[in-house]
C-alpha cells in the first residue's frame, strides 16, 4: 500500500505545533508495517533550504496551473533511515522558500492553495500513485478538491482516495468568493462546494468530497459535531457525520523516553522515584526556586491562549499562589498572559517560573522534573502534553475534553484505577479544587508510586493508532 501523507509542516524538518510531531511520528509507524510505502509531502521552506545539516537531493521542476498563472515548482527529496520513507519538499521561492515566516501572511490561502494542487501535480512527473492520499488540516484541504475537479479524468488518478483529518476545527482555510476564480480557476459547479455562510472554506470542501475524515481523538470527533466546539462547521460535520470517526494520537516513544532522553538532568525507568526526583531538584535550581522535596512542582507547557485554559488560571491566580506549590509555566502567546506570569514571578518568586519562550530542552527537563502538569483547555483536539507528562511520570491534571478525557480516565484514589485529576465544567474554581485534590494525593507517597509506575507504562505509541489508519485506508 503507498500512502502519501500531505501535512504543511513535519518534523524534523518544521515545526510550530503539534501537526508536526503526527506528520513524523505517524509516517514513521507506518514505515514500520509490512508491505507499506510511506512519502511525506510539505513545503521547502527557506528555514529547511538554508539549513547545511539537511541533505536534500533535487528531482524535477515543472509548472502549476493555479487560476490564471502558471507557476513554478521544484520538487526535491530528502532521504530517511527507512527505503520505504520519504521526504519530498516543493519549492517555490515567492511562496515558501524566500520567506521567514510559516503561516500568518496575507496570502496563505494562495500559497497552500499553490501547495495542494502542487502535491498532485508533482505525482504526473513521478513513479509514483499512491492508493491514498492523506491530507491534514486546512492547508492540505483543498488536495481532494483539485483532484476530482482537474485529475480524475486521468486514469492514474482514478483511483487515489482521500483522507482527510481535522487537528484543529478553528482554523479552517476562510477566503473571499472572488479567491475561486481568482486563484483556483475552477468551473463554477465547484463553487457550492467550497462555499459555506459567507465565504469559501477549505476545511468545509474537504470534508464534503474526502472518502474517509478522522479526527485526533474520538471523543472530539463528537464534540465538533455542536456549536460550542465546531466553529460554524456543526451543520456539515453532522450531515456528513457517517464518514467521521476519532483515532487518538500517540507519542513518538523513542523520542520521549526519560531513560534515553539525553535533555534530562538524570535518565530514570519507569517507577524510579529517586531519579526523577533528581531531575526535580535540578530543575528548582536551574530556575532559581527553592529547592524542596516536600513542595510539589506543577508544571504547565503551552500556548498562552484563552482557548488553552489561562483565563482559568488567571481567574484563580492568587488562590494557586496561596498554596504550598510551585507552578513552572513555559511558552508565548497573548500578552496579558504573559504579563499575569511575569507579574506572579515577581510578586512570588519562591513560587512561581514564569519561562515567556519556546525551548525544547527546559520542556523536557519540566516534563521529568515537575510532579504534577495542568491542562485546564476550553477544547483540545488532542494534546500531547498529558501525553508526554504521563511518559516521564507527571502526573496529569485535565479538563475533561477531547483527547484530554479520551487518555486520562479520572483517578479514583481507592481503587487506584485512572491515569489523572480531572474536572468536567469550564469553571476556575473546579479547576482549582482538581489541583488541590492533586496536591493532597501528592503527599501519600506510597499510593503516589503507584500512581507514576502506572501512568509510566501505559502506552501512549503509536502502534494501536497505526492499525487504526492501516484499517482506514484498507476499507477505501
Amino acid at each position: 500500500m503507498k500512502i502519501l501523507f500531505a501535512s504543511s509542516e513535519a518534523a524534523p524538518y518544521k515545526k510550530t505545533g503539534g501537526l508536526a510531531d503526527v506528520a513524523y511520528a505517524l509516517p514513521n509507524e507506518l514505515a514500520n508495517q509490512k508491505d507499506v510505502e510511506i512519502c511525506v509531502f510539505m513545503p521547502y521552506y527557506k528555514s529547511i533550504k538554508t539549513n547545511p545539516e539537511y541533505e536534500i537531493e533535487f528531482i524535477t521542476n515543472f509548472s502549476v496551473p493555479l487560476g490564471w498563472r502558471n507557476l513554478y515548482c521544484g520538487l526535491f527529496k530528502a532521504a530517511t533511515a527507512k527505503d520505504n520513507w520519504t521526504y519530498y519538499f516543493l519549492d517555490n521561492d515567492y511562496y515558501f522558500g524566500g520567506r521567514d515566516s510559516t503561516y500568518g501572511d496575507y496570502d496563505d490561502g494562495e500559497r497552500f492553495a499553490f501547495f495542494s494542487k502542487a502535491i498532485l501535480e508533482s505525482l504526473i512527473h513521478m513513479e509514483y500513485t499512491p492508493d491514498v492520499i492523506h491530507c491534514n488540516d486546512w492547508q492540505t484541504a483543498l488536495v481532494p478538491v483539485f483532484l476530482k475537479a482537474n485529475y480524475c479524468h486521468m486514469e492514474r488518478f482514478q483511483a487515489i482516495r482521500t483522507v482527510f483529518t481535522i487537528h484543529n476545527i478553528e482554523y479552517q482555510g476562510k477566503v473571499p468568493d472572488s479567491f475561486f476564480q481568482d486563484v483556483l480557476g475552477l468551473n463554477e459547479y465547484w463553487f457550492n462546494v467550497l462555499h459555506y455562510v459567507d465565504c469559501l472554506n477549505f476545511m468545509k470542501a474537504a470534508i464534503v468530497l474526502s472518502d474517509k475524515v478522522t479526527t485526533v481523538s474520538k471523543t472530539y470527533s463528537y464534540e465538533i459535531r455542536h456549536a460550542y466546539f465546531a466553529h460554524g462547521l456543526q451543520d456539515i460535520l453532522q450531515e456528513y457525520g457517517y464518514k467521521v470517526d476519532g483515532i487518538v494520537n500517540g507519542i513518538d516513544t523513542d523520542l520521549y523516553n526519560p531513560a534515553t532522553d539525553p535533555k534530562l538532568f538524570q535518565n530514570y525507568q519507569i517507577g524510579d522515584l529517586k531519579g526523577k526526583a533528581a531531575n526535580k531538584a535540578a530543575l528548582q535550581e536551574k530556575l532559581g526556586l527553592p529547592v524542596d522535596v516536600d513542595v510539589p512542582v506543577i508544571g504547565m507547557i503551552s500556548r498562552l491562549v484563552s482557548h488553552k485554559g489561562l483565563d482559568l488560571v488567571e481567574y484563580v491566580a492568587n488562590d494557586l499562589m496561596q498554596m504550598d506549590i510551585q507552578l513552572v509555566v513555559i511558552g508565548t502567546g497573548d500578552e496579558k498572559f504573559q504579563n499575569l506570569f511575569w507579574r506572579l514571578a515577581w510578586e512570588h518568586p519562591d513560587k512561581m517560573s514564569a519561562n515567556i519562550l519556546f525551548d525544547p530542552v527546559l520542556a523536557n527537563q519540566l516534563y521529568a522534573g515537575a510532579d504534577l502538569f495542568l491542562m485546564p483547555s476550553q477544547s483540545e483536539p488532542c494534546g500531547l502534553s498529558q501525553l508526554i507528562s504521563m511518559r516521564y511520570g507527571t502526573i496529569p491534571i485535565v479538563r475533561e475534553t477531547g483527547g484530554l478525557f479520551d487518555t486520562v480516565p479520572a483517578l479514583n484514589p481507592e481503587t487506584m484505577e485512572g491515569r489523572g485529576f480531572t474536572f468536567k465544567s469550564y469553571n476556575a474554581h473546579d479547576m482549582l479544587h482538581s489541583v488541590q485534590m492533586a496536591v493532597d494525593f501528592w503527599s501519600d507517597k506510597k499510593k503516589l508510586a503507584i500512581l507514576v509506575k502506572n501512568i509510566m507504562s501505559y502506552d501512549c505509541s503509536w502502534k494501536e493508532p497505526v492499525k487504526r489508519y492501516l484499517e482506514i485506508y484498507r476499507s477505501l
